[in-house]
């Protein structure tokens, strides 16, 4: 919390605050290490940008089947910030070391000898 000069508590600071509070005891009921979630409140001229880390193994169970828990999370934010006049984003930081990146499908080349039906092209004037 933040105390103005006078000792009393600024509660437009207070307000401002809540979304980080928000997620964090949101997250931290969803988590099986709530001793290590993270909530970090930046703010700049594009809103406010939430930022979350938690411990390694509950990164699943943040994210959801297919995004799921995460984009609920994110909107729930969003009307947290809609009282508070404000723009709220989530980031979900990665762990250190977190999931490979995918390797890029390669694409099958035709074989040389390979001949290739150019039947649906042949009647352009090109």
């Amino acid at each position: 919390m933040h105390k103005n000069p006078g000792g009393t508590i600024d509660h437009t600071t207070r307000m401002a605050e809540q979304d980080q509070d928000f997620l964090e005891a949101v997250v931290k009921a969803l988590v099986d290490h709530p001793e290590k979630v993270e909530a970090t409140r930046t703010v700049d001229e594009m809103g406010v940008l939430l930022t979350l880390k938690v411990d390694p193994q509950d990164m699943g169970q943040i994210i959801g089947r297919s995004g799921q828990t995460a984009r609920s999370i994110r909107t729930l934010l969003r009307v947290v910030g809609a009282k508070n006049n404000a723009r709220v984003n989530l980031k979900i930081e990665e762990p250190e070391g977190g999931r490979p990146m995918p390797a890029a499908p390669k694409e099958a080349a035709p074989a040389a000898e390979e001949e290739i039906d150019t039947s649906a092209i042949d009647d352009l004037k090109i």
